[in-house]
């Protein structure tokens, strides 16, 4: 998959580095990056028709930056904190830019409360459930260098899913 920047693939050992902090003074850097995966998540949702949100480092930018457009609402967070887990889970089959046709299943925490700075460097804190919870940990596992893969319940917690045609 050809876009502004390629989107980095299961295997590639950038997607297992723990991520750095942004600051202040790289808002051209922060603005570079939320173009880019905003394009690129356009991109493979023409393509996949899937994709809610990504992760600066699915684009080897390893910094701390979620970008997330759900009906046209783009957010963006910065130095993202999960502040609050809820100890019910969910059950359910994952699935990931960076493995596009894998789905993986595993079990996410019902609640989280996320705490990150918006792009006024604003602090901003979130509660969130149910799918929106699991698309936030989910990207926010990138920033930690973890994958769905490696949140599976068991070896055979794994599924193929074909390119929409």
């Amino acid at each position: 998959m050809k876009g502004l920047k390629d989107i980095l693939l299961l295997g590639d050992a950038r997607l297992y580095e723990v991520c750095e902090p942004l600051q202040p003074e790289d808002q051209e850097l922060i603005d570079t990056i939320v173009a880019d995966l905003h394009n690129t998540l356009m991109e493979f949702r023409a393509k996949y028709r899937a994709g809610r949100a990504i992760a600066a480092p699915q684009l080897g930018y390893m910094k701390r930056l979620i970008y997330m457009n759900i009906n046209d609402q783009p957010t963006v967070f910065i130095n993202p904190e999960l502040v609050y887990k809820s100890e019910e889970m969910m059950e359910l089959w994952d699935d990931c830019m960076s493995l596009p046709n894998l789905l993986v299943r595993l079990q996410r925490h019902q609640q989280i409360r996320i705490r990150f700075y918006d792009r006024d460097w604003q602090v901003q804190e979130w509660d969130l459930s149910d799918d929106l919870s699991e698309l936030l940990q989910h990207e926010y596992d990138h920033l930690d260098g973890i994958l769905c893969t490696m949140r599976a319940m068991d070896e055979k917690s794994y599924r193929w899913r074909p390119t929409p045609k």
